[in-house]
C-alpha cells in the first residue's frame, strides 16, 4: 500500500482548473512510485470570502480528476482558513517486488523526463498578470495532466528509479535521485524539455523565490562543466507544480519507452545518464 499526501494554495483563478492541477498533483506520487491509486479524500481549506460556487468548483475539478485516474473520493475534511487551500490523501497499491524508489538507480541508466520544464516560472508569471493566454492554457494543460499514461507505458519496461518532478525542480529530484543511489548523475541542458515562454521569462529575471532556494541548497553539489548559463540554471532548479516523471532504466530499454511515450506526449525526452560517483551529484552540460 502507497499513501501520500499533497495540498496547497490556488495557483491559478479558476477553482475547476486549481481541483484538476491539486488533485493531479496528489496522485503523481503513487504513480512515481509505480503504483495505481485507489482512493482519495479531499482536504478542503475554505475562506470566508469564498462563495458556495468556487468551493464546488475546486471539488468537481478534484473528483473529475480522480475519476480519469480511475480511483474514487471516500470522503474527507474541511476547516475554514484564511487562505483556500486543496488537495488529496491518496492511497495506492503495487506489489511489494516492483514499488519503485528514487534511490536505486544502477550505473549506466539513462534517464528521461516525462513532462516539460518551466512551469513554476509561468505560474509566477500568471501571478503577476505576465502571461498571455496561450501560454496559461499550455501550463495549465501540463500541471492538470496526469502521469498515469506514462506510469502505465513505463512499468512494462522494468525501471531501476522513479521519481516526479515537483517543488525542488529538476536538479532538486536529480540530486535525491543520485546520491540515494551513490551515483553521479550527469543532464544535458540541450536536451531539456521546455516550455518555449519560460526561457524568455527566466532571461528577464520572473523566477519564483523557491527557485533561488533550490539552487542555494544544491550549489555545492553541482559541476557546472557546461557553461550553462544563469537563466538555463534556473529553469533547472524551478519548482514545478505537477511535474513529470523522471525514469532511469537501462539505455535499450529506455529508447523502446522513449517511442512509447512520444505517442502519448511530445515533451518526452533522454535527458542525461547515472554513471559511477564523482565528486559531485550533480554534472551538467
Amino acid at each position: 500500500m502507497i499513501q501520500t499526501v499533497d495540498f496547497f494554495p490556488p495557483i491559478v483563478d479558476d477553482p475547476y482548473t486549481f481541483g484538476q492541477i491539486a488533485a493531479a498533483n496528489s496522485l503523481s506520487d503513487v504513480y512515481a512510485m509505480g503504483g495505481t491509486p485507489v482512493t482519495c479524500m479531499n482536504l478542503v481549506s475554505i475562506s470566508s470570502c469564498m462563495s458556495m460556487k468556487q468551493v464546488e468548483g475546486i471539488l468537481q475539478g478534484g473528483y473529475d480528476k480522480v475519476r480519469e485516474s480511475g480511483a474514487i473520493i471516500a470522503g474527507g475534511h474541511t476547516i475554514e482558513d484564511a487562505e483556500p487551500k486543496y488537495g488529496l490523501c491518496v492511497t495506492g497499491f503495487i506489489h511489494p517486488d516492483k514499488v519503485l524508489k528514487n534511490s536505486s538507480a544502477k550505473e549506466g541508466d539513462v534517464l528521461i523526463l516525462t513532462k516539460p520544464l518551466g512551469i513554476g516560472i509561468l505560474a509566477g508569471a500568471s501571478m503577476a498578470d505576465a502571461l498571455d493566454e496561450v501560454n496559461y492554457k499550455l501550463m495549465c494543460q501540463m500541471m492538470s495532466t496526469l502521469n498515469k499514461k506514462a506510469q502505465e507505458l513505463m512499468m512494462p519496461y522494468a525501471p531501476h528509479a522513479c521519481t516526479d518532478v515537483t517543488g525542488f525542480g529538476l536538479l532538486g529530484h536529480g540530486y535525491e535521485m543520485a546520491n540515494g543511489s551513490g551515483l553521479t548523475m550527469e543532464l544535458h541542458s540541450t536536451s531539456l524539455p521546455i516550455l518555449n515562454a519560460a526561457i524568455d521569462l527566466a532571461k528577464d529575471g520572473i523566477v519564483p523565490a523557491g527557485a533561488y532556494a533550490n539552487f542555494e541548497y544544491l550549489k555545492s553539489h553541482i559541476c557546472n562543466k557546461g557553461n550553462i548559463p544563469e537563466h538555463m540554471m534556473d529553469i533547472m532548479v524551478d519548482p514545478q507544480t505537477s511535474g513529470g516523471l523522471l525514469i532511469a532504466l537501462p539505455e535499450e530499454r529506455a529508447k523502446e519507452l522513449l517511442k512509447k511515450l512520444e505517442e502519448v506526449t511530445p515533451y518526452a525526452r533522454i535527458i542525461g545518464q547515472l554513471t559511477a560517483k564523482k565528486e559531485k551529484s550533480l554534472i551538467v552540460y
